[in-house]
């Protein structure tokens, strides 16, 4: 079912969440704690972050860079120098354990990205297959669903998502518009975490969810991940049913009830002037 993380913060070595920590992202992806749905996430991993260094290609510092593979995060044998290689302010990572139906490819593992933002789903949505995706899929704006790359559930409510940060909705304005478009139609399991690097929102519906602002690197850093990645007692588990929103170290947490659909620009702030973001200005890091 998944389980992913976003941090926001001064700089950190990748490996310090994917591969150092205690329960870090490869533990939760042999033994996870909190899954619902099997403790394994074997069908690939990704992880997008903003360098702080410049690459070796002459990328800017504070770059997007990203890095997806079908390869399972603890058998990747590029993954130990990349992890120590790589410093970030910011970063978004996901390990997975593919829905049924759907197929194992890189293509189809978070982080998708578009512009600045960064998105996963920790979930699924129930009787994708049996039309509700279409339905879903549908009420993407055309030029928006031209482009989505495969099949899968987290890409269309990615996209639904973009639509209303592209309508004037405030990340968490538009993650709370999605869970109320699915659940209008269907149930399921809706943990979407989204960032652009310095804003982190997140939904808890139906998996577990957990936030530590704080901690090893002090002050400014904050960390919403779907398990604690050690055992600090500041990791707080955010209550089923609720977004989350950590802004410049501010944590804001709040109920989800949702509301009847009717369409994305009802969901956003009317008079913004935001354009769509484009398509993925990230350094992709090839797999070997």
């Amino acid at each position: 079912m998944c389980r992913h993380l976003a941090y926001v913060g001064p700089p950190i070595v990748l490996a310090s969440l994917l591969t150092d920590a205690d329960h870090s992202l490869v533990r939760q992806a042999q033994a996870a704690k909190h899954q619902k749905s099997g403790t394994e996430n074997p069908d690939g991993y990704g992880v997008g972050w903003w360098k702080t260094s410049t690459a070796p290609e002459g990328a800017p510092a504070g770059a997007l860079h990203r890095y997806r593979t079908a390869t399972s995060i603890w058998a990747d044998i590029e993954l130990p120098a990349l992890a120590q290689r790589e410093q970030a302010t910011a970063l978004l990572a996901a390990v997975r354990l593919a829905s049924p139906g759907l197929p194992v490819k890189a293509s189809g593992n978070a982080p998708f990205t578009d512009g600045t933002w960064l998105f996963s789903l920790n979930g699924l949505v129930d009787a994708w297959h049996d039309g509700v995706g279409a339905e879903l899929r549908a009420l993407v704006t055309p030029q928006r669903a031209e482009i989505i790359e495969g099949r899968s559930d987290s890409e269309v409510c990615f996209g639904l998502t973009l639509d209303r940060l592209d309508a004037g909705a405030t990340p968490g304005e538009a993650l709370r518009a999605v869970v109320s478009e699915i659940v209008a139609r269907t149930t399921g399991r809706l943990n979407f975490l989204l960032t652009d690097g310095r804003t982190i929102a997140a939904t808890a519906w139906g998996n577990s969810l957990f936030s530590r602002v704080g901690g090893v690197a002090g002050d400014g850093e904050a960390i919403v991940a779907s398990e604690p990645l050690d055992d600090d007692p500041t990791w707080i588990r955010l209550p089923d049913r609720s977004l989350i929103v950590v802004d410049d170290g501010v944590v804001t947490c709040s109920p989800i009830t949702p509301t009847h659909p009717v369409g994305a620009i009802s969901h956003a702030r009317s008079g913004s002037t935001r354009q769509p973001a484009g398509r993925d200005p990230v350094e992709e890091i090839p797999t070997r």
